[in-house]
């Protein structure tokens, strides 16, 4: 039973567009790792009550444009033919939410993170450097936003995926970040409003 379970969940995740990779099988249970590529220590990114979904979009918008709406928070991917599709996202705690438009500069793995210096001046307790990892809060995939401070990447916290709790980044699950990552390339364009 178990193994049936297991195989049911491989072919689910790789129809959902997470991964592209096979499920190995490893004595009756499907390494997700395998399947998201997230190395040794990966487990999967945590769940959040916002679920990814294709929906109906009104905006007006090229398909494969990122529109983030921080009030609802929810990140659409455009599609064709008026959708988009949907992922929760964690947004700016008050004080740190911004709106503006810029691309993607960069795509990381396993991003390492080296908080900046005014993050550094608030938290003086957060390392000065953090290499990538299932720990780092940076989390299985980054998406660096022109030359700002921010990005959208995944999270070793994915209960705050639905809150206003970061510096200004936007977070989600590592699940959705990997599926997005997947989907954009360098020079995206970002529409953040709030």
């Amino acid at each position: 039973m178990t193994r049936v379970l297991a195989l049911l969940f491989a072919t689910l995740t790789v129809l959902a567009g997470v991964g592209h990779a096979q499920a190995q099988d490893f004595g009756g249970f499907v390494d997700s790792r395998d399947i998201l590529g997230g190395g040794p220590n990966f487990r999967m990114g945590g769940s959040s009550s916002i679920r990814r979904q294709t929906v109906n979009f009104a905006g007006n918008y090229a398909p494969g444009t990122i529109y983030i709406n921080t009030a609802e928070r929810r990140l659409y991917l455009v599609l064709a033919g008026g959708q988009a599709l949907q992922y929760g996202i964690g947004v700016g705690r008050d004080g740190f939410r911004w709106s503006g438009t810029h691309r993607i500069t960069a795509k990381k793995e396993w991003p390492s993170w080296t908080p900046p210096s005014q993050m550094l001046a608030r938290r003086p307790d957060l390392p000065r450097h953090m290499k990538g990892g299932i720990d780092n809060p940076l989390g299985a995939r980054a998406m660096y936003l022109g030359s700002t401070l921010y990005r959208i990447h995944g999270s070793n916290e994915p209960e705050t995926i639905g809150q206003a709790v970061s510096s200004g980044c936007f977070r989600m699950t590592n699940d959705d970040v990997t599926d997005l990552y997947s989907r954009v390339s360098v020079g995206t364009p970002v529409i953040v409003k709030n």
